[in-house]
């Protein structure tokens, strides 16, 4: 089964829901239009060797879950699952008869506590991604192994590149020897023939130590710009070293993965979404706050009423955490206050702890050959 065939063969499918902010009741009028469904395999496909679990469209906008994978996540408490199940009249635009038997009550647990708070962290962690993507911008031409190499001098260190600067000499001129014991440390050798003579002497001192400078092929610190690692050289006997250099390996690995991270977002990000975050000058992603709140409320609601209510009665205060009107700080204490009185909550409900899977499944046998008759 693919996105495709599904939307030319329509008789698969069980549910078909507006869902995300226009499900929510937090739709503005730049917001898109998701779709969320469930289908039925063709019974020759479930019987087969490859199962499809879901469906998508390329944007990723229009997802459709397979009836026994939507089975297997409602028994889970995942939140798109129970929402999916109790969309609002209004934005269903098919639902097939068998869907009846499947009630969102019979699978509310303990585990909501978790799935639903769950999914608030998550959006907490985008938001607060962004603050520092916000705050930490990365220059296009990356920094190469050099930017991280620094060479012991005096009761300090200086940059390798000002280092071999102050004595006119190339990353090409040197060679380097691992130092035991000393983790990315390295002594650091010149070629005689690119080695400075010292102060007021006419010959130069390195070259005394070896037989035939013209065998000394030094390899450099890095083998170019495009590098991830220094490399090291066939050092000479007797040729003496003319200083310790040590690679910050662990800074150049994360600066490395941090500027990868901020340049596939800055490729991939919603333009528009993050204008918006500019202009309220409150350096986090608002809508994930927004939805951070929406989904500790769905969860006090659970252990409360035992319903799921997608469409949100408190519309206001979410979309003015939208708008930015509320410092981070603020936000998170209130996170904080929300989290401790959703434990009590749960601590106190007869929800059960997790929903009757044996129920389930004989629910989903049912569903199966309910429909494969009617074809």
């Amino acid at each position: 089964m693919t996105f495709e065939r599904l939307m030319r063969e329509p008789e698969h499918l069980l549910l078909k829901c507006v869902s995300g902010s226009r499900a929510y009741n937090l739709a503005l009028p730049t917001s898109d239009t998701d779709l969320k469904g469930i289908f039925v395999l063709p019974r020759q496909e479930l019987y087969g060797l490859s199962y499809t679990p879901q469906v998508a469209n390329e944007s990723n906008d229009e997802v459709f879950f397979e009836i026994g994978r939507f089975i297997d996540l409602l028994c889970k408490n995942n939140p798109n699952i129970l929402e999916l199940l109790s969309t609002p009249p209004e934005c269903v635009r098919y639902r097939h008869p068998l869907m009846d038997g499947i009630k969102p009550g019979d699978y509310l647990s303990r585990l909501c506590m978790d799935t639903f708070a769950g999914y608030a962290r998550t959006q907490i962690k985008k938001a607060r991604g962004l603050n520092k993507k916000i705050n930490r911008s990365f220059e296009r031409d990356r920094r190469s192994v050099l930017d991280f190499c620094y060479v012991v001098e005096g009761n300090g260190t200086v940059p390798v590149q000002t280092w071999l600067s102050a004595r006119s000499l190339r990353q090409e001129d040197c060679g380097l020897a691992a130092l035991t014991h000393f983790r990315d440390a390295y002594q650091v050798y010149v070629h005689p023939s690119g080695a400075q003579p010292a102060a007021g002497s006419n010959s130069d001192p390195a070259a005394a130590a070896i037989s035939d400078p013209a065998a000394l092929p030094f390899r450099g610190i890095v083998s170019d710009v495009s590098a991830n690692d220094v490399q090291l050289s066939s050092i000479p006997k007797g040729l003496p070293p003319l200083a310790i250099m040590h690679f910050n390996k662990d800074g150049y690995s994360l600066y490395c993965r941090e500027y990868k991270e901020y340049w596939e977002w800055v490729e991939e990000r919603n333009d528009e979404r993050y204008q918006s975050t500019l202009r309220h000058g409150q350096n986090y992603d608002a809508k994930n706050m927004m939805h951070t709140f929406r989904l500790l409320s769905m969860a006090e609601e659970i252990a409360v009423h035992k319903k799921v209510i997608v469409h949100r009665p408190d519309r206001d205060f979410l979309l003015r955490i939208r708008a930015g009107e509320f410092t981070f700080e603020d936000l998170m204490s209130r996170v904080e206050a929300r989290l401790a009185a959703i434990e009590s909550l749960y601590a106190q409900s007869d929800l059960p702890e997790v929903p009757d899977a044996a129920k389930a499944e004989e629910l989903l046998i049912h569903i199966r050959e309910r429909f494969y008759d009617k074809l």
